[in-house]
């Protein structure tokens, strides 16, 4: 059972759940199909005086097809002892695969909006803002050759958080 809460009520240590814990990101397309990734990168924070996400994807993803078909995605933390999942769930695409299902996860809904029946956080967000990352745009050149060395440069997603869940 979930219970809502305010984005500023949210205790975590956004460091840890965002670099350590990981999170998955969840959208689905309009005919109600959806999919999930493993995150370790984003933020949370306040922008245009709204408390959102900052995600970034890459085009090779799968998942970013049913982002950019949606207008909103959820974040899910899932509880301690997911690893593996994470691992698998970030590795293999679901253009292959029902991957969401081969890792035993349960897809509930916000509306619209997917998310796990087992995270003990979910994010409820709906997109604000996304644009392709400008190579030209790196100050630290060190970075743009060290995290893009293909080339397949991240979108950013800047998204509001309308609902915080969490497991009771």
């Amino acid at each position: 059972m979930f219970k809502e809460i305010k984005p500023s009520e949210l205790s975590e240590n956004v460091f840890d759940l965002i670099g350590k814990q990981w999170l998955l990101v969840t959208a689905a397309k309009p005919d109600g199909s959806c999919n999930t990734m493993t995150a370790s990168w984003g933020g949370l924070g306040v922008m245009w005086n709204r408390d959102v996400a900052f995600l970034v994807i890459r085009p090779q993803r799968f998942t970013k097809e049913f982002i950019d078909s949606s207008d909103t995605l959820s974040i899910s933390v899932l509880p301690d002892g997911y690893k593996k999942e994470y691992g698998y769930l970030g590795s293999v695409s679901g253009r292959d695969e029902d991957k969401i299902a081969k890792v035993g996860l349960t897809v509930v809904q916000d509306g619209s909006t997917p998310y796990f029946e087992e995270a003990r956080i979910a994010l409820v967000c709906r997109k604000l803002f996304a644009q392709p990352y400008d190579p030209e745009a790196f100050i630290d050149k060190q970075v743009d050759a060290s995290c893009y060395p293909q080339k397949d440069y991240h979108t950013l997603y800047i998204c509001e958080i309308e609902k915080v869940l969490v497991k009771e």
